[in-house]
């Protein structure tokens, strides 16, 4: 599965033009269905193709539009390697896809702009975490969303603690023995040191400065996230590193034990656990903020997807709550000042959901994707606005 940041929706919401293809749907892991995904996808790319066609795209120019997805259809690792959902994009002289872990209903639109509200829904489901894996031996990086868990290269990192005072001043004549496993292969002890005076605290000094050395590589790594991070390693490493730490968002809590014995999934599964807590808390207080000011009056609320349209459109719009799978079909007028919105899809028509939540994202405002029953207020959109 791939792994979707802020940075990628924020470079698909910068793509416009007139010729915007995006498709969603649901794939399978395994079983048979992974057979007939091919197929679905096909029928959804000829759907686009309809589209396309219709509006005088043809010969070259639709060859050249949609020939990179259609070699898709051929590709079997591609095929074997999906999550629950599929979401790709297409441009002239851009394909971009992900394979993630959120399912998602068949859908095409060809636009001036991607359509984007599903994947919002993925990124607040997958509310994206970091793991950092301790031992003397070996560090790893982890960046995990609800049901993902993808390692990250951490190339400035000492590869254990022997590497980080390899270069130690020669002088102190210090011989470091990496951690053993202990008696039955569970768990670790400590590295032993021999030297003139070493005993725990120059054990932990060096382990100090090893980590010092790791958090440099972490920071450089995560220095522009606010995504929580939490620890996992032998019980005694944990307080050193939180020492050494100069990331704002470490966690309190985390996961005792050697991460060799843990695995991937049980650390994936603690963190899951430890995080939670903190990511769902935001979603909370934007719903209860925006309940709190409605309840009064305050006409920074509103509900009315006209109203809600034009002031994202203006940049207006501090924080944006829309439905998921529920599009607001019509046309915008921004000089105007009109909004028309119809049933169903006329010609011309653009998601004005999408629309809202694009402008916001563009003016630094946060989109909260959610099911009809999370919603703070009735209908598909609902917004706090600035002024």
């Amino acid at each position: 599965m791939d792994i979707l940041s802020k940075q990628d929706l924020m470079d698909l919401i910068s793509q416009s033009g007139e010729r915007c293809v995006s498709i969603y749907m649901p794939t399978h892991r395994v079983g048979n269905e992974v057979q007939q995904d091919p197929i679905r996808f096909r029928n959804l790319m000829n759907e686009a193709r309809d589209h396309l066609v219709s509006t005088g795209v043809c010969g070259s120019d639709l060859c050249e539009l949609l020939g990179p997805a259609e070699k898709l259809v051929s590709n079997g690792q591609f095929w074997q390697h999906q999550g629950a959902g599929l979401a790709l994009f297409l441009a002239e002289d851009r394909l971009r896809y992900y394979r993630l872990p959120i399912g998602f209903e068949p859908f095409v639109l060809v636009a001036d702009r991607y359509h984007i509200v599903p994947l919002l829904r993925a990124l607040s489901e997958n509310g994206k975490f970091y793991v950092l894996a301790l031992s003397q031996e070996k560090i790893s990086l982890y960046q995990c969303s609800a049901y993902s868990v993808a390692p990250i290269d951490l190339d400035q990192a000492p590869e254990g603690l022997g590497e980080a005072l390899a270069y130690d001043d020669p002088e102190k004549q210090l011989q470091f023995h990496t951690s053993t496993r202990q008696s039955g292969g569970i768990g670790e002890r400590p590295a032993t040191f021999h030297g003139h005076g070493v005993g725990v605290d120059h054990q932990k000094v060096d382990i100090l400065r090893y980590f010092r050395q790791v958090d440099q590589a972490v920071y450089s790594q995560l220095c522009e996230e606010h995504a929580p991070l939490v620890l996992a390693g032998v019980e005694y490493l944990l307080p050193i590193y939180r020492e050494a730490n100069t990331y704002p968002h470490l966690m309190d809590m985390g996961i005792e034990g050697s991460p060799e014995t843990l695995g991937e999934g049980e650390m994936h599964r603690q963190a899951r656990r430890i995080v939670t807590p903190v990511l769902d808390a935001e979603q909370r207080e934007a719903i209860g903020r925006y309940q709190a000011l409605a309840g009064t009056g305050d006409e920074r609320t509103s509900s009315d997807p006209g109203k809600v349209v034009l002031a994202a459109c203006r940049g207006r719009v501090e924080m944006l709550f829309v439905v998921v799978g529920d599009p607001l079909w019509g046309a915008l007028d921004a000089g105007a000042n009109a909004v028309e919105f119809h049933q169903e899809k006329h010609a011309g028509d653009h998601d004005l959901a999408n629309d809202a939540a694009i402008h916001t994202l563009l003016n630094d405002g946060t989109v909260y994707a959610l099911d009809p029953k999370e919603m703070p207020s009735r209908g598909t959109v609902a917004a706090v606005l600035r002024y």
